[in-house]
């Protein structure tokens, strides 16, 4: 995949790239970057921001910089190569979405400053508006990158196991079981019991049933209304393990359905 950044702070995207399996897919050709900084396309003398019309806090920049910026990186890349805008007012990015864009050769990502862009370039040169959450950052250039590692995740030889992108958080609909390592104890704590009992089928059960009961616990608004009988039934041995009683369990539960 070839990725182009429009940012006035190129220094950003180029350490970005120079760590980690992002600097050895680059190295190895999997990946491809390019920068764009539309400061380059002002006259003498000319703002790349400027007031918004009607007051209001603040500066946007203005569309005409960007606009030849997108121009020079679709002569790099083609002219049918989507066009991304980091934006709070963007969709939230998902695993899923992450999962889609992965299958592009080429994309473009438009990070911006300040109070944002003037809204015709938006309306006339983006195809997508993405956001990372509901919050503020100062610049769209770690979004960005939020973003672009997301994706390249899901793309072949990016990592080097693919049961890493299969078992991560948000590959399924589940989030990520506890993991841990050497000793199996110490001064915090033993290692569960069922990880070291060399049992795949329990410790696959297990982490099923912890992915399960922290998804319900911490993340409701990702869980599914709907899971098999097998799924519920691990649902229910997470509470009880954590002593609920079953009155309580079958309270906190009753608005999942089983299939």
């Amino acid at each position: 995949m070839k990725a182009i950044f429009v940012t006035i702070f190129p220094e950003l995207i180029e350490t970005f790239f120079s760590v980690g399996v992002i600097n050895k897919a680059y190295k190895e050709s999997i990946l491809e970057f390019e920068t764009i900084n539309p400061i380059k396309f002002l006259e003498k003398n000319e703002r790349l921001d400027d007031s918004p019309f009607g007051g209001g806090p603040g500066m946007l920049i203005r569309s005409e910089p960007i606009e030849k910026a997108i121009e020079e990186s679709k002569k790099l890349t083609s002219k049918n190569t989507k066009v991304i805008n980091l934006s709070p007012q963007g969709k939230k990015l998902t695993q899923k979405r992450a999962q889609e864009l992965s299958l592009e050769k080429e994309l473009i990502f438009i990070c911006g400053r300040y109070e944002g862009i003037d809204q015709r370039l938006i309306d006339s040169l983006v195809d997508e508006e993405i956001s990372i959450g509901d919050y503020v950052v100062t610049g769209g250039e770690l979004p960005a990158l939020v973003v672009f590692e997301t994706i390249v995740r899901n793309i072949k030889n990016v990592l080097g196991d693919i049961n890493s992108i299969k078992e991560e958080s948000f590959s399924e609909e589940f989030i990520e079981y506890p993991q841990y390592t050497r000793p199996e104890k110490n001064n915090l704590g033993r290692v569960p019991e069922v990880l070291l009992s060399g049992d795949h089928e329990k410790i696959k059960s297990w982490r099923k049933k912890q992915s399960l009961g922290k998804t319900f616990l911490n993340r409701r608004d990702i869980f599914p209304e709907e899971l098999d009988l097998k799924d519920f039934v691990l649902l229910e041995e997470f509470f009880s393990d954590l002593g609920y009683e079953s009155d309580r369990i079958a309270t906190l539960l009753k608005g999942i359905k089983r299939k």
